[in-house]
């Protein structure tokens, strides 16, 4: 049977590599706490479910709703985002509802790029900016992200050869995997350096509402005149507690937006329609419900801080964002220390090398475990180093 050429040289997805593994180590017997992916454990406002049952209870509501979203629900996105970020957008132009951002980040590439085309992505970042330019056959440069400068790209590192080449950049902030966190004047240079190279300036932003002590995120479009050069991408999975339902949205350059949907309506058939409806409401869920489940998130946070203290390990709470990055023990690379943790403690974490080379010494560690299996991760963790006289 025929495999793609284009597959050859695409590594499997890391983390299913790694389900893989907590499956295996499961099926031995272990109680395993799944500290490795950011898979929100808490339920969605009760209002957005009731707005699923009760349009999914119509007999309307189950055939093809359109290839470019309800409108309605591209105006419910268009008001979040006026009253978020003050950002105006306009419903028909400059919203294309998506499967999940996942899907949009990929058939992104598939819009805007060519064989051997230059793509700049963040080292350490999330896997589908590069594995989408690989399906195409584009090349990647990276931008690495480095603790002593915050985790933010050093823009002017780029050299002139690789910036004059790339056609998109990928950002993202509040950061996976690191936490870190941008301000106005980073995106500022940053949309500069897109203007200034004729680059495709992607920021990918679904933790911009999980954040911590009064921090508020940007959004890349508050920029002046980022819309000539930006696409954002967000969702509902983080903000809402709706990872499953796959909803989510790229918003801006109505140009490349139009490519977008040009490749959407020929590989996929629009949104259901219940779905839909629930994700008008989620949009309008008060800020106060947010907040309360951020605090949640927090102290989760603050739990596996101090618990990493104990077992000697650096970490910082961020500002933003479900999970903690934290460098291995000396001596150990990120899969040994993650390999060792899963099969002895039962506490599964994701190694940094999953997204890059330059996270290739760190752990990325979630908060979405309930409260109480935290705890006890954290316990494990003591008894195993104590056990191995660390």
């Amino acid at each position: 049977m025929k495999t793609a050429k284009r597959l050859l040289d695409l590594p499997p997805y890391p983390f299913a590599r790694w389900a893989a593994e907590v499956s295996r180590v499961q099926r031995l017997g272990m109680d395993v706490i799944r500290l490795d992916i950011g898979n929100p454990d808490l339920a969605p406002h009760e209002a957005v479910v009731q707005a699923l049952c009760e349009s999914a209870g119509k007999a309307d509501t189950h055939g093809y709703s359109g290839y470019r979203g309800l409108p309605s629900l591209r105006r419910a996105a268009a008001a979040y985002y006026e009253r978020r970020f003050g950002v105006c957008l306009d419903p028909e132009k400059e919203i294309v509802p998506l499967i999940g951002s996942k899907e949009g980040i990929v058939n992104l590439a598939l819009a805007c790029l060519d064989p051997g085309d230059l793509v700049l992505v963040p080292d350490p970042g999330y896997a589908p900016y590069t594995m989408g330019a690989m399906l195409v056959g584009a090349e990647v440069a990276t931008l690495p992200l480095l603790a002593e400068n915050d985790f933010l790209p050093d823009l002017d590192a780029v050299p002139e050869s690789i910036a004059s080449r790339a056609a998109l950049m990928w950002l993202n902030y509040p950061n996976n995997p690191t936490g870190a966190v941008a301000d106005l004047d980073f995106l500022s240079e940053a949309v500069a350096f897109a203007r200034r190279y004729d680059v495709l300036l992607c920021y990918d932003a679904p933790y911009c509402d999980v954040t911590y002590d009064g921090y508020v995120a940007p959004s890349i479009l508050e920029v002046e005149g980022a819309r000539d050069v930006a696409v954002e991408f967000n969702s509902l999975s983080k903000t809402y507690n709706m990872a499953g339902w796959r909803l989510g949205m790229a918003v801006g350059n109505a140009e490349v937006l139009a490519a977008l949907t040009q490749v959407k309506s020929n590989v996929d058939s629009g949104m259901f329609h219940p779905l839909q409806e629930a994700a008008i409401r989620a949009l309008t869920v008060d800020g106060a419900w947010i907040a309360a489940r951020n605090d949640i998130y927090r102290e989760r946070l603050q739990l596996l801080v101090d618990g990493l203290h104990t077992l000697g390990m650096s970490a910082t709470l961020p500002r933003a964002g479900l999970y903690l990055w934290v460098a291995v023990p000396d001596g150990e690379s990120a899969e040994e220390c993650a390999r060792r943790w899963l099969e002895e403690a039962g506490v599964a974490v994701a190694p940094g090398s999953f997204f890059g080379p330059v996270g290739s010494g760190y752990l990325r560690i979630s908060a979405t475990a309930p409260t109480a299996r935290i705890r006890d991760a954290m316990a494990r963790l003591r008894e195993l180093t104590a056990a191995s006289g660390a």
